[in-house]
């Protein structure tokens, strides 16, 4: 694996494994052991990969996965803002290997990226304090090869496109649209134009949808996302409400 030319040159660094229980977890432990970053950690396979929430990620060779340590990528206030940037990223990424591919390719709240309507890309950002730094783990799944079949959302891949690309060849991509989209937030200030770039690829707006929160689940319809980048429904009775944290499905497709 390499990166682009233009990630060494701003002082990026790779750190490749063949096998890591989560890159993300490497990179905050890194992190804890006071490297700084900005360093990609990949491996071609996990064995403790997860999502959002707690969720599994399947994490068989043959796909991408890849976290960017990041050191005071913000204030913590901002780190949020993040998980937009990195799926703007990847969606850059993926039309840079794959141009054909770039109408059907919808950004799924908050932190999925669909192909045709299937999961193609998970991102999970973490971030903790460290070494009295604010470190950044932003991760990235991508199904190349291959892709689960018992998730909630269909699933599909790279392959299943006629697509053929190596997790390092998509890599070499990502970490050149990576550089120019966090480069353009600014760590903050260039957001508006990441939320409004954001919507023009957003699955599901001004469709009805269900979002499953912790303790409950609703139903409306996804107006927009407000400027820190939370997803306002409308709910059936005519109130809007702001979801910061939740799953979104489309009616037909929940599954309990």
């Amino acid at each position: 694996m390499h990166l682009h030319p233009d990630a060494e040159a701003a002082g990026v660094r790779l750190a490749a494994r063949d096998t890591l229980p989560s890159t993300n977890a490497d990179a905050l432990a890194r992190a804890r052991a006071g490297e700084r970053g900005p360093v990609w950690i990949a491996a071609a396979r996990q064995t403790a990969g997860r999502g959002r929430r707690g969720n599994v990620w399947t994490s068989e060779p043959g796909n991408l996965y890849a976290s960017l340590l990041l050191t005071d990528a913000a204030a913590p206030a901002r780190l949020p803002e993040l998980c937009f940037v990195v799926a703007l990223a990847a969606r850059d990424s993926i039309v840079d290997v794959a141009p054909q591919l770039a109408r059907k390719l919808k950004l799924k709240w908050p932190n999925d990226l669909l192909l045709d309507g299937a999961k193609l890309a998970g991102i999970l950002i973490e971030a903790e304090s460290a070494g009295g730094a604010n470190a950044a783990a932003a991760g990235i799944g991508v199904n190349c090869a291959h892709h689960p079949d018992n998730l909630a959302y269909p699933a599909t891949s790279l392959a299943a496109h006629g697509v053929t690309v190596s997790p390092g060849e998509l890599l070499h991509a990502l970490s050149r649209t990576m550089l120019l989209r966090v480069a353009h937030w600014d760590r903050g200030p260039g957001f508006a134009e990441i939320r409004s770039e954001w919507l023009a690829h957003a699955a599901g707006i001004g469709g009805d949808i269900r979002v499953r929160l912790a303790d409950r689940e609703l139903t409306g319809t996804f107006e927009t996302l407000d400027s820190l980048g939370r997803l306002m429904l409308r709910l059936p009775g005519g109130a809007l409400e702001a979801i910061t944290v939740g799953e979104v499905f489309s009616p037909a497709r929940v599954q309990t």
